[in-house]
């Protein structure tokens, strides 16, 4: 029941996406008519306004060229349902869980201001005491104190301390102090928020770089997971933040939240053909439950099914 109770959840979550994208699809492919220019330009025109991006796109439609040259259309969706779950399969990577060979296992989040990162690491952090794991919250993104309370809000509902310094503080030596912390208190799982200032990229770009560097001295072999939180409401423009921040750091994958909100939810598509990054949870919704493990074949069923 529990995964059944997910899956319409994902499927609930992604009812804007499926109206605007995969609905449109069937209406294209219900009929017998032949393939051709036109029809090729309408399937592309569709995907175009999902957000699947500009190489997944064309990709798509060369294997639809050689999958319908000459017949009718009335299988291609199937088709490009399969199809989609092979784009995802080919980058996808499921999250790693913390083995007890790694104590603390941590984990680095990152992304602008704004896309849910501090309630993506509440959330997450909630999932790891759910296993029986000891969390421990690292408060870094001292430029904003609305960010330090959040934090503090989800340390408390989850029962997890947060190591914060005064706002303005160097978010590596808040780091430092949380990774000492962690180690004296048999900590098995370090969540590290940081600030998402893009607008001052050189400076966030050299403050991520030094939060790392003082993590692999302290812990070898750290970060163990550099996820890159995204908003899937801004469609095309994560791409250029996903692009900023792989520029600074070694991202081992993406969180994208919001997908409930937009009628784009193909950009989960467009992220991993053009950046070649994992996504490796989403965010369907408020709740706990609601920030999923990112399976592709799941996702694309919940995206082409008709809601029940």
């Amino acid at each position: 029941m529990a995964s059944e109770s997910l899956f319409q959840r994902l499927k609930n979550g992604l009812t804007k996406s499926r109206e605007g994208f995969a609905q449109k699809l069937e209406g294209l492919f219900q009929t017998e008519r032949a393939w051709d220019a036109q029809t090729l330009a309408e399937m592309e025109e569709i995907l175009w306004s999902a957000d699947i991006g500009v190489k997944a796109t064309q990709r798509l439609a060369d294997s639809a060229q050689l999958y319908v040259a000459g017949q009718s259309v009335k299988d291609l969706s199937s088709f490009l349902e399969r199809e989609i779950v092979h784009i995802l399969k080919e980058v996808s990577r499921p999250i790693a869980v913390a083995p007890m060979s790694a104590k603390p296992w941590v984990m680095l989040f990152l992304g602008v201001n704004g896309v849910g990162k501090t309630t993506t690491i509440g959330k997450m952090a909630e999932k790891s005491r759910r296993d029986g794991k000891k969390v421990l919250l690292v408060a870094g993104d001292t430029f904003r104190a609305a960010a330090v309370e959040q934090l503090e809000i989800w340390g408390g509902r989850v029962g997890a301390d947060v190591i914060k310094h005064q706002a303005g503080s160097d978010p590596s030596a808040v780091v430092f102090d949380g990774l000492q912390a962690a180690k004296k208190r048999g900590t098995d799982v370090v969540m590290i928020d940081t600030a998402g200032r893009l607008h001052n990229k050189a400076h966030l770009v050299e403050e991520l770089k030094k939060i790392r560097r003082v993590i692999g001295r302290e812990m070898p072999g750290a970060p163990h997971e550099t996820l890159l939180v995204l908003d899937a409401i801004t469609g095309q423009n994560g791409l250029q933040q996903a692009r900023v921040f792989q520029e600074a750091m070694d991202l081992t994958g993406i969180v994208l939240t919001k997908l409930d909100g937009t009628a784009k939810g193909g950009v989960v598509v467009a992220i991993q053909e053009e950046l070649r990054i994992p996504v490796q949870y989403i965010g369907v919704g408020e709740d706990v439950d609601d920030l999923q493990p990112f399976e592709p074949e799941s996702f694309v069923k919940a995206l082409f099914e008709a809601k029940q």
